[in-house]
């Protein structure tokens, strides 16, 4: 019961991120014609954690989904940060974005049991 309230707790908090606050400070202040692109991709993901807070357990897919996405990104931040391709400043992001990853999929609920229909049950 814990585990689901600091799950919808972060699903919120991550939600609210990246619909409301990252988004305008990024697009308006950015001059790269890319990031209005992804950041578009992180609002509608906000929006869909927003929603997932309702059933955690119904949405597992979306959740472990944004959870391994941001770890993907942050790696991604990472390399680049190492070849010296985007600037130092953006360290920040990399830990934000791991951060957020690892909370999510530790987080993420079970999967639940499949239940199987038998085919000889008439």
């Amino acid at each position: 019961m814990k585990r689901e309230r600091a799950l919808k707790v972060v699903l919120v908090m991550v939600g609210l991120l990246f619909t409301a606050g990252v988004v305008p400070l990024t697009v308006f202040f950015s001059r790269e014609p890319a990031v209005p692109m992804l950041m578009s991709i992180y609002v509608t993901l906000g929006i869909f954690l927003l929603l997932a807070v309702r059933d955690p357990a119904a949405n597992r897919g979306l959740i472990c989904f944004a959870g391994w996405a941001n770890l993907a990104h942050a790696a991604v931040m990472a390399a680049q940060e190492y070849r010296n391709v985007i600037a130092r400043r953006e360290l920040a992001g990399v830990v934000v974005f791991a951060v957020v990853g690892v909370v999510l999929v530790a987080l993420a609920p079970a999967k639940q049991p499949v239940e199987r229909a038998s085919a000889g049950v008439a």
